[in-house]
């Protein structure tokens, strides 16, 4: 995780005929959380995309250095397998070992033998945080990570981060929901829109 860094210069973003945002540039450097704040539609969603290289910029660029892991409201877990399968199938993609210890620690070794098509939404995304882990990304991009979980489970995910955040990772947050991070700053995307 080391040497992760993530560099944005006068990003802008568009959908359709709308400009979301423009003039954005911010540094995030090993160690480093900022979360993104802003109304419904504002754009903190496809600043993750972006940054994750699965949306094109308006205009502006970005440079991530490092493996980058995403978890959104889309789990990306096949809904027809096993949750023990659909966390293998991932292993084998991402070349990543097996991290039981996780599995533990997310409450999900009773769910292996569950079709994901039956999980919870919080359960749901405990696995996608599992598969995260298991990625070993040095940049997370967390959107909405708190939707649909539980207490514990949110304080969880606020742990996990912080973790990954001593040990030189970096999260970028997109969360209606305040976010217990140690150190985290805060960007206003509405400070750039038009």
């Amino acid at each position: 995780m080391q040497g992760a860094s993530i560099a944005i210069d006068d990003l802008a973003c568009r959908r359709g005929d709308r400009l979301l945002f423009r003039g954005l540039s911010l540094r995030l450097r090993a160690g480093e959380a900022l979360r993104v704040v802003g109304r419904n539609g504002i754009g903190k969603s496809s600043l993750l995309r972006i940054v994750a290289g699965l949306a094109p910029p308006f205009a502006g660029k970005v440079n991530a250095e490092g493996a980058i892991g995403l978890v959104d409201e889309r789990p990306a877990l096949d809904p027809a397998r096993t949750l023990s399968e659909a966390l293998a199938f991932w292993r084998q993609i991402d070349g990543a070992g097996e991290r039981n210890g996780d599995l533990g620690r997310l409450g999900l070794e009773a769910l292996l033998d569950v079709p994901v098509r039956y999980l919870s939404t919080g359960q749901k995304k405990r696995a996608a945080l599992a598969r995260l882990l298991g990625q070993e990304a040095g940049i997370w991009l967390l959107d909405e990570p708190l939707n649909g979980l539980d207490t514990h489970a949110a304080a969880l995910a606020e742990a996990l981060t912080a973790e990954h955040c001593a040990a030189g990772g970096i999260a970028l947050i997109a969360s209606h929901q305040p976010f217990a991070l140690p150190g985290m700053a805060t960007l206003a995307l509405s400070d750039y829109t038009t």
